[in-house]
């Protein structure tokens, strides 16, 4: 036996005791203070992983470059994290429509509780891209997450009692750690393994995201809110790496695709230390999203300029570039949406939306006493998997 053999095999035999004691250490109905450091004492990166992570990253760089070379960004800012946030809130059961947070995008007065809390993850998520400004994803910045996404000051919790239940059975699955000082350490660790670059730790981004997820969602530091804080997290992550430049990959669509995965999956990793199925899923689910979300990106390149070039061949008097960018990035556009624009007086703005629908473009609809002016191919393309666009 050569001397690399003898010490691959004490290396594997080191891995299962590890994994042995963890998986030991472990009962769903009590506090799991004793959950592992990251990172975990196993191959994270083994050859499937590796070769998966190649096409997600490389789904991600187009993504990135698609996402740079659309003539108006701010569509995607606009739309993408608004079906993000009722992707992510819908996981967690709390279930509103696209077309009621497009509705109350722009004011949420009237809007109902479900969907005031979905628009308020959308304002987390881009309050997050605001904060890598000013230092790397920390527990702060998880904490200003979970605030604003549950309207209330959220910090590390700090009392017990805290189980997650089978929704069908009602039986503890897992009971997260409980003591403040386990949940202080943990998370100091998962800082810390986040932002690793050298050593066992040092990861493909991707990997280290998935990794860090589970670990996020295993501490789960707080009293509510963790499961969309950690996915808001996973968007930041790509955004603080450089592997995208704005928070526009889509990925709780995958998760409620592959719901019961989701949570399968984690729990294996808890139950039986199963991290490759579980970075498998992320990947697969990053580069799935990632090409869904390059098809969208074109489709609404496409509707752009046949909207353009259908009011410049037959309503000339109405085209004008930034009315144009105004109803996509605002596929409920209200006349004050124009008239901020500096696109001309309420009159002059409601004279423009309602020729906008004589031309076919938009579609008007009523809102209490106001008047709301929607762009109903792009809609339909947000909110469809299809991505076909009707003439006019």
């Amino acid at each position: 036996m050569t001397g690399y053999l003898r010490e691959r095999i004490l290396h594997v035999m080191l891995e299962n005791v590890e994994k042995a004691n963890t998986i030991s250490n472990w009962r769903p109905d009590q506090p799991y203070d004793a959950l592992p450091l990251l990172p975990p004492p196993v191959e994270l990166e083994s050859r499937v992983v590796l070769k998966q992570c190649v096409s997600a990253r490389s789904a991600l760089a187009e993504l990135k470059v698609a996402a740079a070379m659309i003539p108006n960004p701010a569509v995607l800012i606009n739309t993408l994290p608004l079906l993000e946030a009722q992707a992510s809130s819908e996981i967690e059961n709390v279930v509103t429509t696209a077309d009621e947070l497009f509705r109350h995008l722009d004011a949420d007065d009237g809007a109902d509780p479900t969907t005031r809390e979905a628009l308020r993850y959308r304002g987390a998520l881009l309050q997050g891209v605001s904060l890598l400004a000013e230092r790397p994803l920390s527990t702060a910045t998880a904490e200003a997450i979970c605030s604003q996404i549950m309207g209330e000051e959220m910090t590390v919790r700090s009392v017990p009692g805290t189980r997650i239940a089978s929704a069908r059975t009602g039986a503890v699955v897992y009971t997260p750690p409980a003591r403040v000082q386990s949940l202080r350490d943990l998370l100091t660790n998962w800082e810390s393994f986040l932002h690793e670059t050298e050593g066992p730790a040092a990861l493909d981004p991707l990997v280290r995201m998935s990794v860090a997820h589970y670990q996020f969602e295993a501490i789960h530091p707080f009293t509510d809110g963790n499961g969309r804080t950690g996915r808001v997290v996973n968007s930041l992550f790509l955004v603080e790496q450089g592997l995208l430049d704005r928070p526009i990959l889509y990925l709780s669509r995958y998760v409620i695709a592959h719901k019961a995965d989701y949570y399968r999956l984690l729990l294996e990793v808890t139950r039986d230390g199963s991290w490759e199925p579980w970075i498998l899923y992320m990947l697969r689910g990053i580069e799935e999203t990632a090409r869904w979300t390059l098809d969208k990106i074109a489709a609404i390149r496409r509707l752009t300029v046949m909207v353009t070039e259908h009011l410049r061949d037959r309503y000339p008097k109405l085209y004008d570039r930034d009315l144009v960018d105004v109803i996509f990035e605002q596929p409920y556009c209200r006349i004050r949406n124009v008239v901020q624009r500096g696109l001309g007086t309420r009159q002059s703005a409601s004279r423009y939306l309602h020729g906008l629908v004589d031309a076919g473009v938009l579609r008007e609809e009523p809102l209490g006493r106001e008047k709301l002016f929607v762009n109903p191919r792009l809609m339909s393309l947000l909110t469809r998997d299809g991505n076909e666009i009707s003439g006019f």
